[in-house]
């Protein structure tokens, strides 16, 4: 399987230049290519001045809640004589989204050195690297590239020399999306329950094992030896329209559109530009009806707020939406809404940990409400149901999968309601069977 599209003229490589290219995978080729000299540069440098080089470069959390990496790494407690751990997220599992997967395809020893790096910065000696479990490829990959990594001294018990011990420890997961949630990893990788713990204490306080953790996703870690050997400054350059968005971004475009893929473009990059010009604009005929631009939890954008959209964190939130994983799911006028509102409810139902009773509760009813919409059973007192049962599942549970059921289903009322009263008056023929 090669790489989804060709390079166009309007991205920025950045993570994506060498996508497609299998040199880049071994550790030879990556060298050849400018890896590991991040790492080798940082070993020279304190934890402190690693910390400080990322927050210039104005980096934030690229997994979906875009929270400061400098800040996050320097959360962590300053030598207080316990282990020290470093998570990289590669539980890849929100619909929509296909970008990290990519990373470790491709320029797996990018990632590997961008841990290195980070497991310097906040004093930890080994790396968990949890990779979804249907993620073969990808695994292979990976554990490939740390036996090369560690048997050429780029890891393991003395760095490149350093004195610095980094190991890189590959944890495969076992189908679960909830695991994709920071903390619910944590207790996966202890070989417990998958389910979220509640916060405080955070996991830079007692996370991994009880000791202090950071967590970070495969873009964010990825990114960060460009950083290193670039400087700050330079990252902090890469944005058209916002100081507080900066760097490029890696976009997954699937659904109603021309030509799907990864697109990395600058942050502030408008979103018209990407679905009309990069990807090609909508299948012949058809014409833009919504977008859901940061993976399925997000809520659902018009083809209005879509055409009007910079994609940057700020400017997708000015829109009423979140940029969230940066999944964009674009659909043409041919989508039945309601129908898609349910499949996306009937997911994070399925895909519930159960440990909250407003998720638990919440998305099954609110699913089983859909279907007796779809069914033609619906009724007027639905409407208000569905968004009393969405205000209690948004805020009050101990992660936000319940929040991200909602999302969709409040969204999707407010600007196509049209849809479900078609549904509910008889005016539209049921797309499943009675229940």
């Amino acid at each position: 399987m090669g790489y989804p599209h060709p390079s166009h003229p309007k991205e920025n490589p950045v993570l994506s230049k060498h996508f497609g290219d299998p040199e880049a995978r071994t550790y030879d080729g990556w060298v050849k290519r400018g890896g590991y000299e991040g790492l080798k540069k940082i070993l020279r440098l304190t934890p402190e001045a690693v910390i400080e080089e990322i927050k210039t470069s104005g980096l934030r959390g690229r997994g979906g809640a875009g929270f400061p990496t400098g800040l996050k790494w320097s959360l962590m407690p300053k030598a207080d004589g316990r282990p020290h751990y470093l998570v990289c997220n590669a539980d890849e599992s929100e619909p929509g989204t296909f970008k990290d997967r990519e990373i470790m395809r491709w320029t797996p020893h990018g990632l590997l050195e961008g841990c290195a790096i980070a497991a310097y910065a906040i004093g930890a000696e080994r790396c968990y690297i949890y990779i979804r479990g249907e993620f073969t490829d990808p695994y292979k990959i990976m554990d490939q590239a740390v036996e090369e990594a560690t048997a050429r001294g780029a890891l393991g018990d003395n760095a490149f020399g350093s004195g610095k011990r980094i190991e890189v420890i590959l944890h495969r997961g076992a189908g679960a999306y909830i695991c994709g949630e920071e903390t619910a990893m944590l207790n996966s990788i202890e070989g417990k329950r998958g389910n979220p713990r509640i916060k405080p204490p955070y996991p830079a306080q007692a996370g991994l094992f009880g000791m202090p953790t950071t967590i970070n996703n495969v873009e964010t870690l990825a990114v960060v030896p460009h950083v290193v050997m670039r400087g700050g400054e330079w990252y902090k350059g890469l944005s058209l329209s916002n100081p507080k968005s900066t760097g490029t971004k890696l976009i997954s475009v699937c659904g109603h559109i021309q030509r799907p893929g990864n697109y990395e473009v600058t942050m502030g990059t408008p979103m018209k530009e990407l679905i009309y010009d990069m990807c090609g604009g909508m299948r012949p005929g058809r014409t833009l009806k919504a977008v859901i631009p940061g993976g399925s939890s997000v809520p659902i954008m018009s083809a209005a707020e879509a055409e009007d959209c910079l994609l940057d964190y700020e400017g997708v939130v000015a829109k009423g939406s979140m940029l969230g994983s940066a999944g964009m799911i674009v659909m043409d006028d041919t989508t039945d809404m309601v129908y898609q509102i349910w499949r996306l409810a009937r997911f994070y139902a399925h895909e519930s940990c159960a440990q909250c009773t407003q998720c638990r509760e919440g998305t099954a009813w609110t699913t089983r409400i859909l279907e007796r919409i779809l069914a033609g059973k619906g009724k007027q007192e639905h409407f208000q149901l569905l968004l009393d049962l969405s205000d209690n599942m948004t805020g009050k549970t101990i992660c936000v999968l319940s929040d991200s059921c909602a999302a969709p289903i409040v969204s999707g009322i407010q600007k196509f309601r049209h849809e479900f009263e078609a549904y509910i008056q008889g005016a539209r023929e049921p797309a499943l069977a009675a229940v």
